[in-house]
């Protein structure tokens, strides 16, 4: 698709309607580099984007590398137990300075050794010294905006970006009885998937495919569904609801873990499932939180990693680990489900056939999500 088509705004008229009238995204937005390109350097590189729980790096040393957007990262905690962001390219020459994960006291240069301290700060450059005016302590690694709210982990790659509690908006207010500061990472899977980022959001954030997708998995008949937007003020925010009473398992119930203690409002009547824009989804339960975080390294390659967490004093129970096995069943179940769902569907919106399809009144916040996208990325005429 030529750019003068895909980056005119008029071409995206009818995912600005009411979901009754709507229609679905082109289907270069799923498929076009070009588009990708657009989506990373217009929103991507300057909103807070979500990169896990605090548990992925507990202790002095530990570090996890990471490519989003094809940018390569590392997060680190250093020894004054702050946890950092990085870019993973060493001001020498630009090789990555760090692999993997692990625990470590310096980041070494496989180039060069050239090597920088857990805060950034080159410590180590040998045969620079005859080089002229060169310092130290103007090349150590480009430090990113790194902000923590309840143990949750995001960065942004704008330097002026603004602070991580105003992009949140009221949720902060809304799910602040979850306690979420007192929910410990349990357990991380990650699943590598043929489809675009927003496939996989969409389906997060819709429940028309239920009774399809899930028809041997889920429990639908004691659910009461509803999707919308909790609040006006949630500018990234977007939330449908499952109203219900009792764990969301697939097996008997005498499995029940305890509800987290003090839950209030929608909080306390069932699952939310948010979507903190641009790309990522918390399952907000009961009894535990788990979220979906996606790495997108271009239009059809999506990292999934699922992450579950629970608080502490349930963590403690003895019988804890036995319980939330049937957990994380129920959960690999599922996303297993719509891991397929989502390369399926994206291999068809390669097809040059494809064109934008109507919406059913079951996903209403599928527009919605779309407004939000295209309004960053491609700019008004």
């Amino acid at each position: 698709m030529e750019a003068s088509v895909m980056f005119d705004r008029t071409q995206y008229a009818n995912v600005f309607k009411p979901v009754e009238q709507a229609e679905t995204l082109p289907a270069w937005c799923y498929t076009s580099p070009d588009y990708y390109r657009a989506e990373v350097e217009n929103m991507f590189m300057k909103v807070w984007n979500f990169f896990g729980h605090v548990d992925q790096v507990p202790n002095p040393g530990d570090y996890m590398t990471v490519t989003f957007a094809g940018v390569p990262l590392i997060i680190a905690r250093g020894g004054d137990k702050v946890i950092r962001a990085f870019a993973n390219t060493c001001r020498h020459r630009g090789a990555p300075v760090a692999q993997g994960e692990g625990n470590c006291s310096a980041f070494v240069c496989p180039y060069h050794s050239w090597t920088y301290g857990l805060d950034g700060t080159l410590r180590g450059c040998p045969g620079m010294e005859k080089t002229e005016d060169f310092r130290k302590e103007d090349n150590g690694l480009i430090e990113l905006p790194l902000e923590v709210f309840g143990n949750f982990i995001f960065i942004n790659f704008d330097e002026n970006a603004e602070p991580l509690i105003d992009y949140l908006g009221d949720f902060p207010e809304i799910m602040g009885s979850y306690k979420l500061d007192n929910l410990r990472l349990t357990r991380k899977v990650t699943h590598d998937v043929a489809c675009n980022w927003k496939v996989h959001i969409e389906n997060a954030m819709e429940e028309y495919h239920l009774p399809t997708v899930h028809k041997a998995t889920l429990d639908l008949k004691d659910m009461d569904h509803s999707s919308a937007p909790t609040s006006e003020n949630w500018t990234d925010i977007r939330e449908h609801h499952d109203e219900h009473t009792r764990a969301l398992l697939m097996e008997d119930l005498a499995h029940e873990l305890p509800h987290i203690p003090g839950l209030e409002g929608r909080a306390a009547s069932g699952t939310n499932y948010v979507s903190l824009n641009p790309s990522t989804m918390l399952g907000m339960t009961l009894d535990c939180v788990w979220y979906l975080e996606l790495q997108h390294n271009g239009p059809d390659h999506t990292r999934v990693i699922a992450g579950s967490c629970f608080p502490e004093e349930t963590i403690a129970r003895p019988d804890f680990e036995e319980k939330a096995q049937y957990y994380y069943k129920r959960w690999d179940k599922s996303l297993g489900e719509d891991n397929d769902i989502a390369a399926i569907q994206q291999q068809g919106l390669r097809s040059p056939f494809v064109r934008p399809g109507r919406l059913s009144h079951l996903e209403p916040l599928i527009p919605d999500l779309a407004q939000w996208w295209v309004t960053r990325t491609v700019p008004e005429n």
